[in-house]
């Protein structure tokens, strides 16, 4: 294999772990990384909370040393698209009209923000929080009295809602459905959050749909579809993402919300792999198709690939896991909620401390923890090997619900 290449397309979470995990396996072949970024793979979950509040510094950003892409042999090629991908040929075609051989390409395209289809969104005003630069563009906006509008109530707006407002900024945060977080989580949680963040001086509304962007004498002027006018000096965009298929697409290669990806990561094309966001893979576990938006789920991936990618195939098996910081909250959730037919609150939710079970069939399904480190840590064991438990022993607190 050392007269081999992998191509890595992508510069996130997933693509640098699997630069290191390919080498770690035993990969002696070349090993080219290509970014369409000019910076190293970076961190994404910070950009919206320390990041964006200027706590953490851009070095501290950085995934991974410089100096171990030089280790592994890593050849980076920042600033730098992939524009199609020959599957006959085995090459891929970069922006400046060069092509690239592989024996092994890795997708690990990433995501994009979903764009605001309204008039006057293409406004300076309006942002989005996607990349690095998207947040330099962000801060010197966040001022103190600094109007902002935030577009969307998932973790994303909220987590940005809970940053402006440490930054002294005036906060209006909209939702078009009924609470936030509904796509997530549970009626309980996301009360618990509109609370938290309406108690820090945010302005939620809920149920509101944001018709137009427009300059005002004062700044920026949105209107509703209920008639509201709300002023502003910047707004921020959460509606969700997009996973980066074309170049899949393109080459014929199956997607549907995502990548199609086999136990082992592998595309309907199995010289391609697709990691990360990108990816659409089989979950065992819940028994359908997922794909993930997060960290831990693109490192285990880089680890499944690399391992196939070195003759050992090894399915993906990992149980998904999530958190968010917002102000002194610390949100962990093991599993996904999407499945379930009750749910057990044990803990005090007045004072920030609890978690919250999704059962389904006397199993635990999935759990948000607020500030519940121990009981995060529990139930991905009990999830992962689905443990009966007991309901009553869930509801009281005076027992410790695992063993």
């Amino acid at each position: 294999m050392s007269d081999e290449n992998v191509v890595v397309v992508g510069g996130g979470h997933a693509a640098a772990e699997v630069v290191v995990a390919l080498r770690q396996k035993g990969w002696q072949g070349k090993i080219y990384m290509i970014s369409d970024e000019s910076q190293l793979p970076y961190q994404r979950p910070p950009l919206s909370k320390d990041f964006l509040n200027g706590v953490l510094s851009e070095e501290r950003l950085l995934i991974k040393n410089p100096k171990l892409y030089e280790k592994a042999d890593c050849q980076v090629m920042l600033n730098c698209r992939v524009t199609d991908i020959d599957r006959d040929q085995q090459q891929v075609v970069l922006s400046s009209g060069e092509s690239l051989h592989y024996d092994h390409l890795i997708l690990a395209t990433g995501t994009r923000a979903r764009k605001l289809p309204i008039p006057g969104a293409d406004l300076s005003c309006v942002h989005y929080l996607r990349t690095l630069n998207d947040v330099k563009a962000i801060q010197p906006k966040l001022k103190q009295g600094a109007r902002v509008l935030l577009i969307g109530g998932g973790y994303i707006g909220l987590e940005i809602a809970a940053s402006a407002r440490k930054s002294g900024c005036e906060v209006t945060l909209l939702e078009a459905q009924e609470r936030v977080l509904a796509r997530v989580t549970c009626e309980t949680m996301s009360e618990f959050y509109q609370n938290l963040h309406r108690g820090h001086g945010v302005d939620i509304r809920l149920n509101t749909i944001i018709e137009s962007i427009a300059e005002s004498d004062t700044g920026y002027l949105a209107t509703c579809t209920d008639g509201s006018e709300i002023e502003f000096d910047c707004a921020i965009v959460g509606i969700g993402v997009l996973p980066n298929v074309e170049l899949a697409l393109n080459a014929d290669i199956e997607c549907d919300n995502g990548i199609v990806v086999d136990e082992y990561t592998r595309s309907s094309d199995h010289k391609v792999y697709a990691i990360g966001d990108c990816s659409n893979h089989p979950s065992a576990l819940y028994s359908k198709r997922v794909r993930l938006e997060s960290v831990p789920n693109a490192a285990e991936q880089a680890k499944t690939v690399a391992s196939a990618i070195n003759g050992n195939l090894v399915p993906y098996t990992a149980l998904p896991w999530f958190w968010s910081n917002q102000y002194d909250i610390k949100l962990q959730t093991a599993g996904l909620s999407h499945d379930y037919d009750d749910i057990v609150v044990r803990g005090d939710v007045a004072q920030g401390k609890f978690c919250i079970f999704y059962l389904k069939d006397q199993h635990i399904a999935a759990l948000d923890a607020i500030n519940s480190p121990a009981d995060f840590m529990k139930a991905k064991a009990y999830i992962t090997d689905k443990i009966s438990v007991d309901k009553a022993e869930l509801v009281d607190e005076s027992k410790a619900w695992f063993s």
